[in-house]
């Protein structure tokens, strides 16, 4: 990645700022990528280089519970011991999760995923002129792009910069389970999924909101994160005229990359062999990011294909790092 520039404090709006109680003034430093409660109610944040403790700053038990109640309060939701975790947006792009005892054992767990304050566009992610040209032409290409990595690699934040690069005429349609992905684009369609209420009905699950989405004529259907039945739809919708698009998918490198798909596809009730064929058709592209300890994320592209026993590996492509 490129030196970082100076960035001034994050802007938090007046209502995720009373919610976020002591919390606020470590969510306004700029450069913080995550901030965490842990169970002693200790504070820590990342501001690129891993998690450090906060100084001076400490939970007591009763107060760290009473802030993940408000949190997820603030974001529409509900938590408490028959819904001991949950997960809500605050703000612009804020994404926090919370865990109560008895799941958090120890005691009250909070996350807190913060956007960049200055989005990152293509040229400025530090990627190497070869991976550069690649996403450029699959973006004018229309080619389907799946971007894997770890929770934190940036799979998300260079997904948004990449489809904020599309013709200002695309029609982009975005699932996410929780909205978080900072696309910069005039004609964007956000969805988001629903949790049931206490009664356990009005739920919005991903699968239906795919579903929903294909009736909104998407000329970039995007899902934020493949991980479960949704994934059928997808990839049903990918092969059936809908190119150009983007998902992302954890997984631990890019080799791992099609074991992952097969293990999201059987949640889904595909067979390995089907969810082959359909992902080599319909996924055109592979970016596997990777961050290191000092915060420097480098890239790695592959596409799909088939071994010898007709199931689904990664071919590594030229090109990729930082």
């Amino acid at each position: 990645m490129a030196a970082r520039a100076e960035v001034p404090e994050r802007r938090i709006p007046p209502a995720a700022r009373a919610a976020l109680g002591p919390l606020a003034a470590v969510v306004a430093d700029a450069a913080a990528t995550d901030v965490f409660v842990t169970a002693d109610g200790g504070v820590w944040r990342d501001r690129g280089g891993g998690a450090e403790r906060v100084p001076g700053l400490r939970l007591e038990p009763d107060a760290a519970r009473a802030l993940a109640v408000g949190l997820i309060a603030a974001g529409g939701r509900h938590v408490d011991e028959a819904t001991p975790c949950a997960d809500v947006r605050l703000g612009d792009g804020m994404r926090v999760h919370v865990a109560l005892p008895p799941i958090a054992w120890g005691g009250t767990a909070i996350s807190v995923r913060l956007p960049r304050v200055q989005r990152l566009t293509l040229d400025r992610w530090g990627l190497d002129g070869a991976t550069l040209t690649v996403l450029r032409a699959a973006l004018v290409d229309r080619r389907t792009v799946l971007f894997t990595g770890a929770t934190g690699s940036g799979k998300t934040t260079l997904m948004a910069a990449w489809l904020s690069d599309a013709l200002a005429s695309d029609r982009i349609v975005i699932i996410e389970d929780v909205a978080e992905a900072p696309i910069s684009h005039p004609h964007l369609v956000a969805l988001e999924c629903r949790q049931p209420n206490m009664e356990g009905a009005g739920g919005v699950d991903l699968a239906r909101l795919v579903r929903e989405a294909l009736r909104m004529r998407p000329d970039r259907l995007v899902v934020g994160e493949c991980r479960g039945a949704e994934i059928r739809e997808f990839l049903a919708a990918l092969n059936t005229g809908h190119r150009g698009g983007a998902g992302t998918l954890h997984a631990n490198s890019l080799l791992d990359v099609a074991s992952r798909l097969e293990a999201v596809g059987m949640i889904a009730g595909l067979g390995p062999e089907a969810l082959a064929r359909q992902a080599m058709s319909g996924i055109d592209l592979v970016v596997h990011l990777e961050r290191d300890g000092a915060g420097t994320r480098r890239a790695a592209l592959g596409r799909l294909a088939l071994d010898e026993r007709e199931r689904l590996r990664v071919e590594p492509l030229p090109g990729g790092g930082a």
